[in-house]
């Protein structure tokens, strides 16, 4: 059965699960959470500012053994989701800015860095590491545009409460997943993306560019049209949303 270890101060959820990821260890959909990362990570190598004791820091551990590696992208599908529906509980403007940061209008409330073990052509554990800013009254870093529940709110939210609700619409993602209901995941989180009609800017080796989101292909890969109907295909981190800090 699922777990929730929880933990005062750790160096990241995501190591302490990397060290445990086992069906024999740890039941499937089991939790780390931590007061405080010291070395929380982002995508690529990113820090996640977090002040002890206000947010919510965790990983999950899912062993999809039935999904082939090159359909993994729908982990990071259902886990962007699944933050974007509790949310959607507590405030309005919740979006999913491709691949799976989630925002609150221009502002990021939330990010993730998801890391996949494959055995063979499949995938043997994902491990699901979340940080989400909900009582955080101020944040420090220059991180051009962070946001918390609080902040939006005006008052503070039960962390554990929501991290249980969380949880819970993991778990029915999840299913859906387990029902090869690939193409509503898919479609649902479509419609959830962040800028998802209109030309916006973006910005790429090249500079900066007006588009429009055309396409999320199953693998991830995000197609950009342009004003003159050119269509460009980017992988995570080839191109970045033009954001007003």
């Amino acid at each position: 059965m699922p777990q929730i270890i929880y933990l005062q101060e750790i160096d990241s959820t995501n190591n302490y699960l990397h060290a445990l990821a086992h069906p024999e260890q740890l039941g499937e959909g089991s939790v780390v959470w931590a007061e405080f990362q010291t070395a929380g990570r982002g995508q690529i190598g990113n820090s996640w500012e977090s002040a002890e004791g206000e947010n919510l820091t965790f990983s999950v551990v899912l062993y999809p053994t039935f999904l082939p590696a090159n359909r993994q992208f729908l982990i990071s599908q259902i886990t962007a989701l699944s933050v974007k529906q509790t949310l959607d509980r507590y405030v309005d403007d919740i979006t999913v800015k491709w691949p799976n940061d989630i925002y609150w209008r221009d502002r990021k409330i939330c990010g993730m860095l998801i890391e996949n073990d494959l055995t063979g052509q499949f995938i043997y554990s994902s491990i699901l590491g979340i940080g989400i800013n909900i009582n955080q009254k101020e944040f420090k870093s220059n991180a051009p545009n962070p946001v918390s529940l609080y902040q939006i709110l005006g008052k503070e939210t039960d962390r554990e409460a929501f991290l249980h609700e969380f949880l819970e619409q993991l778990y029915a993602n999840y299913l859906l997943l387990l029902q090869e209901k690939d193409a509503l995941i898919q479609n649902t989180y479509r419609q959830a993306l962040f800028r998802r009609e209109g030309f916006y800017l973006y910005e790429d080796a090249n500079g900066c560019f007006e588009a429009a989101i055309e396409e999320i292909e199953p693998s991830g890969y995000l197609h950009l049209r342009l004003k003159d109907n050119t269509v460009r295909r980017y992988e995570f981190k080839e191109v970045k949303f033009v954001i007003s800090s």
